[in-house]
């Protein structure tokens, strides 16, 4: 007896603990199936039906070898409403977040830490100038976007939270009551603006450029900045465009400030305000190459010409290119595309590719298309061409997640926006008798979202 106690006593140990074991291994199970579940549940559609109200015809939609989809419709509108709804189940996260970044809105996803970067996006007016550009649209052009916005928004009509993107289980830890909007074609135009912005080249440049000539000579500056050597390498296209000045003066009595450290204070906030905007291309974006070439069909062994198109963006995950095929099931002057290739997320069409009898690229050569203006400003007003004008003012509030909403004041003059003095949040006030306005790219609506179409 002495020795069946404790036997028995380790025996209802060992099923305790056995016991223990398996309860934790079936709510690791339990976990690990819920966690599969939740990733899983926004996978996109690959096979079987769905149905998407507001088509004229049956489209299909399958995937290739390597995956990329291929969209097959009998009619235009339907080709581009079929690419919306396949954009926004495989990427929907990445487009909404490019919208919020080109409207001066993540502030409403993220809170307080992004009203900085904010009011610098609502500044240079992106968001504006997209919807703008969308007014002007010929019909048909429009008519494309607006098919391509009803087929996201047909994909979140059935799909919420967690099925729409895994991310915004993580968003829904931090901020729970939000809620994506309908997709709009001035969301997919304003991505042009952050394409325009992430590919300038001389914003930086002419910073340091300003700021080096309040202690250096023209001569010194241009060692540091060499102009572009035409001599030695020409390009195809007739005449010379003028040297770059780093800073205009806007008014006469500006000049003065180029000599001084006053200069100093407006440059290092825009720098500052520079730093703050995400690298929408990647983390690369404003500093490396790209290239193409072509080579004519005198050359190859087959008689046709190449095209090489190599469009250096920085890395980013997902990439910032989209592969997709459109093609019209029969192409006709009604529905014209014929077409493979590369395209953005919320964005209708192709941007780089080819159709059944071209192909196309582009490539960034770094242009100069942004400049700086040192404006004179008195009080309420600027001075320009020798009379004072007023000041250009307009009111926005940012809505903060979490937080309560902040009004900023918007400065601009015939120039453009004034970009320093901003300090981070709202703009208080004309902090400078010589702030900086920039004149900066406006990316012009495409005529068309995809460029040649079949023939």
């Amino acid at each position: 007896m002495g020795t069946d106690a404790p036997r028995s006593r380790r025996h209802r140990r060992a099923r305790t603990l056995l016991a223990l074991l398996g309860i934790v291994l079936s709510l690791a199970l339990v976990a690990a199936g819920l966690g599969v579940w939740t990733v899983m549940r926004s996978f996109p559609t690959l096979s079987g039906e769905v149905a998407l109200p507001g088509l004229d015809a049956d489209a299909t939609v399958y995937r290739d070898d390597a995956g990329i989809p291929q969209i097959v419709a009998k009619t235009s509108k339907d080709l581009f409403m079929a690419e919306g709804y396949v954009h926004a189940q495989d990427r929907f996260w990445e487009m909404d977040f490019r919208r919020h970044v080109t409207a001066g809105r993540l502030s409403e996803l993220f809170g307080e830490s992004q009203v900085g970067t904010d009011t610098f996006i609502r500044t240079l007016g992106w968001r504006a100038v997209a919807e703008q550009e969308v007014a002007l649209l010929d019909p048909v052009t429009l008519g494309y976007y607006q098919a391509y916005a009803d087929g996201v928004n047909a994909y979140l009509a059935t799909h919420q939270g967690t099925d729409i993107s895994l991310e915004y289980a993580v968003l829904g830890l931090q901020n729970a009551g939000y809620e994506p909007e309908r997709w709009t074609p001035a969301d997919s135009v304003a991505w042009l603006k952050a394409m325009a912005w992430d590919l300038r080249s001389n914003l930086d440049d002419e910073i340091d450029r300003a700021t080096l000539a309040a202690t250096l000579t023209p001569e010194e500056v241009s060692e540091l900045h060499p102009a572009y050597p035409y001599a030695t390498h020409p390009t195809i296209v007739d005449g010379m465009p003028p040297t770059a000045s780093a800073v205009t003066a806007a008014a006469p009595a500006a000049s003065e400030a180029l000599e001084s450290t006053a200069l100093a204070s407006p440059l290092d906030d825009l720098r500052t305000a520079l730093a703050s905007v995400p690298e929408l291309l990647g983390p690369a974006g404003g500093e490396i190459g790209s290239n193409s070439w072509v080579v004519s069909g005198e050359h190859t062994d087959t008689g046709e010409p190449i095209l090489a198109n190599d469009p250096h963006l920085g890395p980013v995950m997902p990439s910032v290119w989209y592969q997709v095929g459109l093609r019209c099931e029969t192409v006709s002057a009604d529905c014209p595309f014929d077409l493979a290739g590369y395209g953005f997320t919320g964005m209708p069409g192709i941007i780089i590719g080819h159709n059944a009898r071209v192909a196309w690229g582009f490539t960034n050569l770094g242009p100069d298309v942004a400049d700086l203006y040192l404006e004179k400003v008195t009080g309420d007003s600027y001075e320009y061409d020798g009379a004072e004008k007023p000041l250009i003012v307009r009111n926005e509030k940012i809505t903060v997640a979490g937080g309560p909403s902040v009004k900023i004041e918007i400065h601009s003059t015939e120039h453009g926006p004034i970009v320093s003095g901003l300090e981070g949040t709202a703009f208080p006030g004309i902090a400078s008798d010589y702030p900086v306005a920039a004149g900066l790219p406006a990316s012009p609506a495409p005529a068309a979202p995809a460029a040649p179409a079949a023939g």
